[in-house]
């Protein structure tokens, strides 16, 4: 089926990726632009999956300042080349991540992050909780889990909504700029500091 302009024009302005990949991915999905965000989407994934190991030693540190000077948040995001680095797609991708910490206050970038202390305590915690409602033994691990997932879901970076846009978690975020710029890209570290915290 023939593809038009129109339609690539408005897929690309939805994902940022190119038109050659826009139009493959309309044509794979008979024109169904919802489909092809999709097919898109998952593309980005394996993209990123594939990109994963390759060495990220540019990029940039960005700032954030939120609610009259009482939040503050530095993100380090690294890319492969000093090309990527210095685009505004990348400056804008950054950006965003130092705003979403500010919000939402992750307590680390994913889950492989999270000490095992931690980990431990918010299972006890769950566990204590469903057997103190009269669950039965078998229902428990499966409360546990769920929570967990909602924790992990929370606390951690890569898997949080964006703020900016509900439908997608910021690991979807960074795998759209992954697909996009064809390179692999991490966000290295980040620290938040909030007025009047003792850490």
């Amino acid at each position: 089926m023939a593809i038009s302009a129109t339609l690539i024009k408005e897929l690309r302005e939805k994902t940022g990726v190119g038109i050659m990949d826009c139009k493959a991915a309309l044509t794979e999905c008979d024109g169904d632009l919802d489909k092809a965000v999709d097919h898109l989407r998952k593309k980005g994934i394996a993209t990123a999956k594939k990109r994963g190991g390759r060495e990220t030693s540019q990029g940039q540190v960005q700032s954030y300042i939120h609610a009259g000077g009482k939040i503050g948040v530095l993100v380090e995001a690294n890319c492969e080349t000093d090309f990527t680095g210095k685009t505004d797609d990348f400056s804008s991708f950054v950006k965003d991540i130092a705003m979403q910490i500010a919000a939402t206050n992750p307590i680390t970038i994913d889950r492989e992050n999270v000490s095992q202390d931690i980990l431990e305590k918010e299972k006890d915690i769950y566990a204590t909780q469903a057997k103190a409602s009269g669950k039965p033994e078998k229902v428990i691990e499966k409360i546990v889990e769920g929570k967990m997932k909602k924790f992990f879901s929370e606390a951690c970076l890569l898997e949080q909504t964006f703020v900016k846009n509900s439908d997608i978690t910021i690991q979807d975020l960074m795998n759209e700029l992954i697909a996009k710029t064809g390179e692999n890209i991490v966000i290295k570290r980040f620290s938040r500091f909030q007025l009047g915290d003792s850490e």
